[in-house]
């Protein structure tokens, strides 16, 4: 038995019985929320506004010689970038750059961040931009160095709206590779170059000019560029080029469309030092799975390296030295993970049976794995940040995930399958309210999720827990990955993406959970309200427009609502096969809803930010304008509220909670959570948040 596992096994026992915090008095107070405070009264429900409020600690990186941790934290409902030396045993956080998301041109955010080394943490800005009297989406590298102080630019000049992709980092030499677009004698150069920079100095080299055929490099394990994909954003072609070294140049591999818009190209991911040798995820046979290729040929070698049952396989965790697979990430009704590394699965293993099968996640290991950075939550709780020491078999709290509610386990969760009217068997994620005794004929909100395409709902308290807020208010939650959600398969995505799909068989889904789970004794169809942002916000709009009679109330947050205008607006951003990744109906102005105001609407409640960069305001100033024009009343038929400081990610506190407030009074005036037949009446507050 190596010292490892006898180390190991020691903490699976004794060690990992009691667990200490990390940070010191005054930091570990802001986990008990000291920048928020809060009253708690004794039993009954959680606040509304307790859901809206930001994650307490986010995304912690160990340096490389795990003696340190980068990581982002609230203060006062502010995001602030900051490292915790390990070496300083409860010591309080360190932080050096605010990080709010963008709401006015010239604003910047942190959007990342991660070690060079063991004294230099780069992190990414994004910004938007006027140029050209057209607004642009920009990104930025910064270095700190935590022993000057020193804030330092990398690859600023003549960069152009990209310039933050690092492709590889050499921690020894504390060097990066940068992807980055540029601006040369005041032209824009819309294919990438690749330089080397010293993230100490700032100085940087072009290794790699741009090629018109190029819009992304893909390095190996030692930072040499091997491969390099390219589109034509009107026939949609997608070209791979390759070579086996870097005494080569690039040839083209393969050069194909994917009409499906499901990911059928292979990429590399990681080179191996076999010759030509790659791993790389393909959906070639329905479902997406690790395949071992050769690049040189585009084939696949030897048998399936990992699939997962009806579900696909996400992305690939490459080892220290980049040049094998570590492990994958996956989702079936959770986020998974499944290492192929020895250590790293016992430690996976050590954790689970400390926390519970499913309940861990391995989100940062310092070089050799001797630290690790574990979150560990459940479906129905927020959860929080361990630190690991694999040769003492030490466990620490680092800081919970949300500083209210830390481990609080809220209302349970559950992954249903029902059946589509039309047989097809889809998954829901299903919300029960705590506080009500009986599960039967309740009030239900249902809860498209945004995208459509490849994105999905899983079990999880998540960033955005809007199902808890609601359920928690005495409402199930249902959010059915309708056809076209991503996870399960490529044939299930083009299901939705059929001609009848965006906006009618999609809609259908949603509709059928209705039928489905009142059959079921679960809810009463007749108190239904849906609720939904971005794709979701669309849904909701359409279902409000196309299906009155099914849904009490509706509850939209940037939305598409005329779609002939979105596709001139993304034809602009992406090209005319781009513009299509969206809906594949020839009749945009039928599944319209700004097109659609006249006859009956459920009353709908509409929301957008006028700082999103992704859907226009227009959008939902024309629906709005057009249910006017249509004789529909504000305050009766529907309410708009512009966020004037309001973007498509509902970053800041201020706004996410004024979302869910304004959801909770259009649910209690249109679909109360309670009535007099139910035999039961709401709880009291018993947590919410002080009043300023």
């Amino acid at each position: 038995m190596t010292k490892f596992k006898k180390l190991v096994l020691l903490a699976s026992s004794a060690a990992l019985v009691s667990v200490s915090p990390v940070l010191a008095t005054k930091a570990g107070a802001n986990t008990e929320g000291e920048n928020s405070p809060i009253i708690v009264t004794g039993a009954g429900r959680v606040e509304t506004a307790v859901f809206g409020k930001r994650p307490f600690m986010r995304s912690p990186r160990l340096s490389p010689d795990g003696s340190k941790i980068a990581v982002m934290m609230s203060r006062d409902g502010v995001d602030n970038l900051g490292f915790i030396d390990l070496n300083k045993p409860g010591s309080a956080p360190s932080f050096f750059v605010r990080a709010e998301e963008q709401r006015d041109v010239g604003d910047r955010t942190v959007v990342a961040w991660r070690w060079v080394g063991n004294r230099t943490i780069v992190f990414t800005m994004t910004s938007r931009e006027a140029v050209f009297g057209d607004r642009f989406n920009m990104s930025r590298l910064a270095a700190y160095d935590i022993e000057t102080g020193k804030t330092t630019p990398l690859g600023w000049t003549n960069a152009g709206a990209g310039a933050a992709n690092i492709l590889h980092i050499d921690d020894e030499k504390e060097r990066i590779l940068v992807q980055r677009d540029t601006v040369k004698d005041r032209q824009y150069e819309g294919n990438p170059e690749v330089i080397d920079i010293d993230v100490r100095t700032g100085d940087f080299k072009n290794v790699m000019r741009s090629n018109v055929e190029v819009d992304d490099w893909i390095v190996d394990g030692k930072g040499v560029i091997r491969a390099a994909v390219g589109g034509d954003r009107d026939s949609g072609k997608q070209r791979l080029m390759y070579r086996s070294n870097d005494k080569e140049v690039l040839k083209t591999v393969s050069n194909e469309a994917d009409p499906t818009f499901t990911g059928t190209q292979i990429v590399p991911e990681i080179f191996l030092d076999e010759p030509d040798m790659a791993y790389a995820t393909s959906n070639k046979d329905g479902h997406r799975k690790v395949y071992k290729i050769n690049v040189k040929t585009m084939q696949v070698v030897g048998d399936v390296v990992y699939g997962i049952k009806g579900y696909d396989v996400g992305g690939l965790r490459a080892n220290e030295d980049g040049n094998n697979l570590a492990g994958v990430d996956y989702t079936s009704t959770r986020e998974r993970q499944r290492f192929f590394d020895g250590r790293l699965m016992e430690i996976q293993k050590v954790l689970e049976e400390r926390f519970g099968k499913g309940n861990t996640q391995i989100v940062s290991t310092n070089d050799g794995d001797t630290r690790i950075v574990a979150f560990v939550g459940k479906p129905n709780a927020p959860g929080g940040f361990y630190l690991f020491d694999t040769e003492s078999g030490d466990l620490k709290l680092l800081g919970w995930y949300h500083g209210i509610l830390k481990d609080m386990e809220l209302n349970p969760t559950d992954s249903i399958r029902y059946k589509a009217s039309d047989g097809l068997e889809i998954e829901a994620v299903v919300t029960y309210p705590r506080h009500r005794a009986n599960r039967k004929n309740l009030p239900v909100v249902v809860m498209p999720h945004g995208g459509p395409f490849g994105v999905r709902d899983q079990e999880e308290f998540g960033p955005f827990p809007w199902h808890q807020a609601m359920a928690e208010l005495g409402y199930v939650v249902i959010q059915p990955n309708y056809r076209g959600s991503g996870g399960y398969g490529k044939e299930f995505v083009k299901e939705g993406r059929k001609p009848n799909g965006y906006g009618m068989r999609m809609q259908d889904d949603l509709n059928d959970v209705l039928t489905w789970f009142g059959q079921q004794g679960l809810i009463d169809p007749k108190r239904a309200c849906i609720m939904g942002w971005s794709y979701g916000g669309y849904a909701t709009a359409r279902g409000a427009q196309r299906d009155a009679d099914k849904w009490r109330c509706a509850i939209a947050g940037a939305g598409v609502y005329d779609f002939p205008m979105m596709k001139a607006f993304d034809t602009r951003q992406f090209g005319a096969f781009g513009a299509n990744f969206q809906a594949t109906t020839d009749d945009l102005v039928s599944i319209s809803s700004a097109r659609n105001t006249n006859g009956p609407w459920s009353p709908i409640l509409i929301v957008a930010g006028l700082r999103d960069a992704r859907i226009p305001i227009e959008q939902s100033r024309t629906l709005v304008s057009r249910l006017k024009a249509s004789g529909k009343k504000e305050g009766v038929d529907f309410r708009y509220i512009e966020q004037p400081q309001g973007t498509h990610n509902l970053p800041y506190e201020d706004v996410h909670i004024q979302w869910l407030k304004e959801a909770e009074d259009w649910l209690a005036k249109f679909n109360p959570a309670y009535i007099e037949s139910d035999g039961d009446k709401p709880l009291p507050v018993a947590v919410k948040v002080a009043a300023n």
